[in-house]
């Protein structure tokens, strides 16, 4: 089998030949810009070898199967449009600070502000969100409602030929409402303090924002893709159990049926502290939970895990930790067998979330004959 037939057949229940071992290198890839020639006057811990190659050549090498085209191909398989007459502006400019940049949203109603802080020159976080009083939640909706989202039918095809036997291409969705606000639009404590400040005025922004989604949904659901990822990067000091069943459960029983009825396999990405939402993932609608990150990086066991998802698929499970320099060859071995025996065939093996800018490379080439030999069993 190649790789892209055991990825469906994992998600199918069906039988398989062997694992797949699917490492996101995207982040890894960027920060120490491998797309650029190798310069031996600089000291790398990187093999020479893997400099000029584009992330597909190096999955090759590596035997490994890419996962989303956003990162590994650089197409967007969805994509937001402002209608011309709404006269919306967007504005980027750098900050006062290093890798700091500030966006403006410039609208008839108003103008809102967001600044973000890049770190290690990719990805980055939120340090002023752009919704801070409640009338400014006015002017978010007006952007939202003069915005669509559109699946790229085109993006697809480009990708589905390039990823060819390597994997099958997929995308992850937008943030569900409450994840938009804590996320990107509020803040975790402004949203909370919200909810008990302006309850009725939040929970109307949060079936607003449920409504917005039905067109990325209706797209997604027309769509070729198979396998769909909801990119919510869950963790339970910002999703406690009490607003993760008010709030997360509804919303992704409706919208994973949704996508079920139109044939798709869906898995949700979860990477922060989950021990206490543990409860939760045998009965969540979800083929499969991708990042669950155990000890040392998380707060819970692989065996934690396991009994909690039971036959549901594991995308991952190998700490990001693991492969920095204070842990051995041995431990990352003997981590692999593990989660191997542990998860197989009910498994897509990965780094938990992704493959670390200063991670050692040999350690994925490792897990890579880790796997080969193991389907040899």
């Amino acid at each position: 089998m190649n790789l892209k037939e055991r990825v469906i057949n994992i998600f199918m229940g069906k039988p398989v030949d062997n694992m797949v071992f699917s490492p996101r290198i995207y982040y890894w890839y960027m920060v120490n810009k491998l797309y650029k020639r190798f310069n031996p006057s600089k000291s790398h811990a990187i093999p020479k070898k893997y400099f000029k190659k584009s992330q597909l050549e190096i999955h090759e090498m590596l035997k490994s199967s890419p996962r989303y085209c956003e990162e590994t191909l650089y197409l967007n398989l969805l994509e937001t449009r402002f209608k011309p007459e709404a006269e919306i502006r967007i504005k980027t400019k750098r900050g006062g600070k290093k890798d700091e940049f500030i966006k403006y949203y410039f609208t008839p109603l108003g103008n809102l502000r967001e600044v973000s802080s890049i770190g290690g020159g990719l990805g980055g976080h939120l340090t002023e969100y752009p919704i801070k009083t409640i009338e400014d939640i006015k002017i978010m909706r007006y952007i939202l409602e003069n915005s669509e989202i559109h699946f790229s039918n085109e993006n697809f095809l480009k990708a589905e030929k390039l990823f060819g036997e390597s994997g099958v291409v997929s995308t992850y969705l937008g943030r569900s409402p409450y994840q938009k606000l804590i996320l990107e639009y509020m803040g975790f404590s402004r949203t909370i303090l919200f909810l008990k400040r302006y309850p009725q005025e939040i929970l109307d922004f949060i079936h607003f924002l449920s409504l917005w989604d039905n067109k990325m949904f209706d797209e997604i659901a027309r769509s070729p893709l198979q396998i769909v990822n909801f990119g919510e990067n869950i963790d339970a000091n910002l999703s406690s159990p009490p607003y993760f069943k008010k709030y997360l459960v509804p919303y992704y029983e409706q919208r994973v049926n949704q996508l079920k009825k139109a044939g798709k396999f869906c898995h949700i990405h979860m990477d922060g502290s989950i021990k206490n939402l543990l409860p939760f993932l045998s009965e969540l609608p979800f083929d499969g939970y991708e990042a669950l990150t155990p000890f040392p990086q998380g707060d819970v066991s692989l065996e934690e895990i396991k009994k909690a998802i039971g036959e549901k698929i594991l995308l991952d499970g190998i700490p990001s930790i693991l492969f920095l320099s204070e842990y051995s060859c041995e431990q990352v071995q003997k981590f692999t067998l593990k989660v191997l025996d542990l998860f197989s065939p009910r498994l897509i093996l990965g780094v938990s979330d992704e493959f670390p800018p200063n991670g050692d490379i040999k350690k994925l080439e490792q897990i890579s004959k880790i796997v080969q030999e193991y389907g040899l069993k």
